[in-house]
């Protein structure tokens, strides 16, 4: 592994939460090799900016909440850290 990868990999991910009942963040970088997130909590590799990611275990027809609001339901379980989007939230 590179010293670059290795820096990714211990970089913190940024992200937007905005409200306390949300169970996805918004991260607001493009560090798709880092594992974590800024404050904590774990983000798989690959999301890119302006993805969500789950902040909490989601379970298959569970709310998915951003900003405050309803934005959809998972159609599969949801592990803490996974990204959220089109495959797995309708």
């Amino acid at each position: 592994m590179t010293e670059q990868n290795k820096a990714a990999r211990s970089a913190e991910r940024r992200h937007l939460t905005l409200s306390s009942g949300d169970n996805v963040t918004t991260v607001l970088d493009d560090l798709v090799d880092a594992s974590c997130l800024a404050g904590g909590g774990a983000v798989v590799p690959g999301v890119r900016f302006g993805h969500k990611v789950a902040l909490t275990d989601i379970a298959a027809g569970d709310s998915v909440v951003k900003y405050g609001v309803v934005i959809g339901h998972a159609t599969q379980p949801i592990a803490k850290g996974e990204h959220v989007h089109v495959h797995n939230c309708c």
